[in-house]
């Protein structure tokens, strides 16, 4: 690989989870603390890091489909690229020996490391880093810059849970849980930069645990009744939880607090307790349908959302039946739903009764056709009523705002407003995805 020239602007493109938005956010601070200036839209940038999500099918071929249109696209002088996140994690040596293009490899645990790495390609030298050091990443980034209305906080990484489709445990490695005194620090960073909400993230955010500023050991409601003393912060979110780590204190916090948003995303992935049992989800249909209602106990208001998995190994069209059944039990405000698909290493790979993508395309479309008729019935059951909506960009036309209501629906509307305000809007009329609203006076200054 030859020498060249330091790098004056770099672009990270994030695919995947929030999480990988957070990570890809991170890094752009990190470059940029480095005298690396973000690329002008339109414009080629020296450095591109693909950020990359391993969770669905043919996810490597995407980054070298992306690695090959970056160095075409170059001609002669194409960028300093690095692959980040998932991909890189699992696939790192065979990125390297495919793509001699890719000068840095570097892990969901390692992009901290970043500045050392291009130093070593401005050398020559290519650099992989895959590593999952003890020492946090996070105290080595640098402080947060201007952020949006609406920003992310990474609380938690890892998974212990091992669902036989998952590959989350061998590119994210284990459950932990950062320290409570830095994500209260961050979280006012945050704010002082411009969030007026933080949605707190993890793979399994609600296993967070910690000790307070007394030592006294806590949970996530801990953690969010803390944060909701921030005065200049109005909205906490949290995702993705798992109904193995629900705590009475997180239901309660619900009931409790008005900052934490009436919005709950518990992945359920199928209505079929002999299904679920070979996912290896700890969960029965039963015991989940009683978490929602203790939820909704506490929060009448509440909007739930899942994730499901069609077509997961020996899924019968009974079984496939009951997924169904539970969507039309539960009425799912939002919702992710998925085609099962093979991730190299995992149980669930070499399961017998794969079944045939035909088969899932046609369940799929049953689902989601089913989950957008609730959907939809959620956002006409809000018409006429009258909530805050956090303005977080313009809309398509003049003077139309988009915003986000406490139910995370997308609500747009005209008239006297500014990105990061808080205002009152009457719903006046709903879509399947977006509400229309009416602006009536700010909700908060």
């Amino acid at each position: 690989m030859p020498t060249r020239e330091h790098p004056r602007t770099f672009r990270v493109k994030s695919l995947g989870c929030q999480m990988n938005v957070y990570d890809g956010e991170r890094m752009a601070e990190l470059l940029a603390d480095q005298g690396i200036a973000p690329a002008v839209d339109g414009q080629d940038a020296d450095l591109v890091v693909l950020n990359t999500c391993h969770i669905r099918e043919k996810a490597a071929e995407k980054v070298y489909s992306d690695i090959g249109r970056l160095v075409k696209a170059g001609g002669d002088n194409p960028p300093m690229i690095a692959v980040a996140g998932c991909v890189a994690q699992a696939e790192g040596e065979e990125i390297m020996a495919r793509a001699p293009a890719v000068g840095m490899v570097v892990g969901p645990q390692a992009y901290h490391r970043l500045p050392a790495m291009i130093a070593k390609a401005l050398r020559g030298e290519r650099a992989t880093d895959t590593d999952m050091p003890a020492d946090a990443k996070f105290a080595a980034l640098p402080p947060r810059r201007r952020v949006a209305p609406s920003a992310f906080l990474t609380v938690q990484e890892g998974c212990d849970k091992f669902c036989t489709y998952c590959v989350v445990p061998y590119t994210r490695g284990a459950e932990i849980s950062r320290p409570f005194g830095e994500l209260v620090a961050e979280a006012q960073r945050l704010v002082e930069a411009g969030a007026r909400e933080v949605t707190l993230l993890g793979q399994n955010v609600n296993a967070w645990r910690g000790e307070d500023a007394k030592g006294c050991a806590t949970g996530l409601d801990g953690l969010i009744r803390e944060l909701a003393k921030l005065p200049d912060l109005q909205r906490i979110r949290y995702t993705t939880s798992h109904p193995a780590d629900v705590t009475d204190g997180l239901i309660a916090a619900h009931g409790e607090i008005d900052k934490l948003m009436p919005y709950l995303h518990l992945p359920v992935q199928s209505g079929s307790d002999r299904v679920l049992k070979a996912m290896n989800r700890s969960h029965t249909v039963d015991g989940y349908l009683r978490l929602l209602e203790r939820f909704r106990a506490a929060r009448p208001d509440i909007a739930l959302s899942g994730d499901f998995i069609v077509g997961f190994p020996g899924e019968s069209e009974a079984e496939f039946g009951e997924t169904l059944r539970l969507v039309e039990a539960v009425g799912y405000a939002h919702a992710f739903s998925f085609m099962y698909s093979p991730r190299p290493g995992t149980p669930a790979a070499a399961m017998n009764g794969q079944v045939a993508r035909e088969v899932m395309e046609e369940r799929l479309q049953r689902l989601q056709a089913a989950l957008g008729r609730h959907q939809l019935a959620f956002n006409q059951a809000s018409v006429g009523s009258r909530c805050a909506v956090l303005v977080e960009r313009k809309g398509k036309k003049p003077g139309q705002w988009l915003g986000k209501s406490p139910w995370l629906q997308s609500v747009f509307f005209e008239g006297d407003a500014a990105i990061g305000d808080l205002v009152e809007v009457e719903l006046a009329a709903a879509g399947p995805n977006s509400l229309a609203g009416e602006l009536l006076v700010p909700a908060a200054a």
